[in-house]
């Protein structure tokens, strides 16, 4: 690995902290940057999200991904675990600890807002940040897009349902256009841009092209990476540095969530003899979340200062690093599943 690779885990510290101090700073800045925005989506975050996930979207090879239908149980492993167990897991985790353990630290209209963001994180399966992890973990990235791809598909048609049963209520409204417009930019330009770029390349006859330009982009996909989570607690600085204990408690029950979803589906990969190609993307789109439509989607829902909307930014707050701890653990227990 080169020295963005083998050190992630500082450039991230470095970005988290560089966030926090410059949004206290020069908060007109990032409040100028945050003003950006189109249904409730940060254009700024999401061309940084694009430069993040363009490389990848180059590894794919669509000859192969045909090839993903003879090896269908990591799908079904993805599917299970993100519509059947996580969104239930995260609301019982919520309810366990806001309405019983911190009960006495947080007034019931708060602790429901934080349950609220916390719905909505799990109910919300990664989409852009998994091709990170996925490359890091060497996932096949054939197999990660099929992956990404139909847990969207299925969003758009369960996210609102699964969201007004778990939140309780009937009369939910998803901002279908935030919605759509994230699938969009976060998956469907980059992929067209990715696969026309192989295509061109491949039509030279030189072996070397593909594996050439991923070379000289690896560095700009990290670079996206650490520029996105600057931007998102610059955004949230104040917010973070004001209330501490708060997001300590909302910290808990999301680290416990992601460690448990991890842990389980990556046992199930290992009993259904998955290659560590699939099972790693396979747990890590589990154990991470689909953030950037969960922030906008609780401030659309219940406002830019509620608690859903803190709930979700301390998500943000905790994927990277739980996230970071993931990708050491999966590629140090490699050798658990087959080559």
């Amino acid at each position: 690995m080169g020295i963005f690779e083998r050190y992630l885990s500082v450039w991230v510290g470095l970005s988290i902290l560089a966030g926090v101090v410059l949004g206290n700073v020069v908060p007109n800045v990032f409040a100028a940057v945050a003003a950006l925005e189109f249904a409730h989506v940060n254009l700024v975050i999401a061309l940084f999200i694009w430069v993040m996930i363009y490389p990848m979207m180059v590894q794919i090879d669509f000859s192969a991904v045909k090839d993903v239908g003879n090896a269908p149980k990591g799908l079904i492993l993805t599917l299970f675990i993100n519509w059947l167990v996580k969104p239930f897991t995260m609301a019982l985790l919520g309810w366990l600890f806001f309405k019983l353990v911190f009960a006495d630290w947080v007034d019931p209209q708060t602790a429901s807002e934080y349950i609220a963001g916390m719905i909505l994180l799990g109910v919300a399966p990664c989409t852009a940040m998994v091709f990170v992890w996925s490359q890091l973990t060497k996932g096949d990235p054939n197999y990660t897009l099929v992956q990404v791809s139909v847990n969207d598909i299925i969003m758009v048609f369960l996210f609102a349902p699964l969201s007004a049963l778990l939140l309780g209520v009937s009369d939910i409204q998803v901002p279908w256009q935030t919605l759509l417009l994230s699938v969009v930019l976060y998956v469907l330009l980059p992929l067209i841009a990715g696969v026309m770029t192989r295509k061109r390349l491949e039509a030279r006859n030189d072996a070397s092209a593909v594996p050439q330009l991923l070379a000289k982009l690896k560095p700009w996909s990290v670079i996206g990476l650490l520029a996105t989570v600057v931007l998102l607690f610059g955004f949230q600085a104040e917010t973070i540095i004001s209330q501490p204990q708060n997001i300590l408690l909302i910290a808990i029950p999301l680290i416990i969530q992601s460690y448990g979803i991890f842990i389980l589906t990556y046992w199930l990969a290992l009993k259904l003899k998955l290659t560590h190609a699939i099972a790693a993307p396979a747990s890590m789109i589990g154990s991470s979340n689909f953030f950037e439509l969960a922030v906008a989607v609780a401030i659309s829902l219940f406002g830019l200062h509620s608690g859903a909307a803190l709930a979700t930014v301390v998500g943000v707050l905790v994927e990277v690093p739980v996230m970071l701890s993931l990708v050491y653990f999966a590629n140090r227990t490699r050798h658990w599943f087959q080559s």
